[in-house]
């Protein structure tokens, strides 16, 4: 039988082998690439998207590098899995760095959590709550997916960013989690789906995820 293999986009932001071996480690008979060479990404089964770092950064070597061009091609012929500065590459435009516009593939924005963050549920009402949102949380499946497979309602995902992502279209939202805000911490659309939690931290529910990505067909 031969492999699966799983492409993770590399364009010099992120530590991509910690994806990489999370994801070999919950596969079975896959072959992982981590790789910037477009015509490996194409011709993978699947493919992952990674991002972490400032977004002016990421979008700049994004399209130097025209992965632009190959993320648009992947999402149009096979699953996709955005991670975290991966997926908010995705949207229309961000808020860091003085606005930066990113791919659109998603209508919205990214959007700065601000200095005075407070937390407005629970026994801790009214409570400053520290920016970057660094740790866990629970992810709150908005849809049935294949991807939530296997993962309980109300697990915990791990979380590290400043900046959360806000769709105009309720109808892409696949979790939700609150941190101050309600940020939509999940998308898909087709065969994409995106996380802005790190799954290959956040064992078990996040190993599950990638399981899950490995024998997803690109359909909801």
């Amino acid at each position: 039988m031969a492999k699966s293999t799983i492409a993770v986009i590399d364009y010099g932001m992120g530590n991509l082998h910690s994806v990489a071996s999370a994801l070999e480690h919950v596969g079975d008979n896959v072959e992982v690439l981590v790789t910037g060479d477009s015509e490996k990404i194409l011709a993978a089964d699947r493919v992952i998207f990674p991002g972490v770092g400032a977004i002016r950064d990421c979008m700049a070597e994004i399209l130097r590098l025209g992965v632009d061009q190959v993320v648009a091609e992947v999402a149009r012929t096979k699953p996709l899995l955005a991670i975290c500065v991966g997926m908010q590459a995705l949207m229309d435009r961000s808020e860091e760095n003085g606005g930066v516009d990113c791919l659109g593939m998603f209508p919205g924005q990214v959007k700065f959590f601000g200095d005075q963050l407070k937390n407005e549920k629970g026994e801790k009402l009214g409570q400053k709550l520290k920016v970057p949102h660094m740790g866990w949380n629970q992810l709150h499946q908005e849809i049935e997916h294949p991807l939530w497979q296997g993962i309980d309602q109300g697990s915990r995902f791990y979380f590290v960013h400043s900046y959360y992502v806000h769709t105009d279209d309720p109808s892409l939202v696949a979790a939700t989690t609150d941190y101050g805000v309600q940020i939509h911490a999940a998308l898909y659309h087709d065969n994409v789906f995106a996380v802005q939690c790190h799954p290959e931290k956040s064992s078990p529910a996040g190993l599950q995820l990638l399981s899950n990505f490995l024998t997803w067909d690109g359909q909801s």
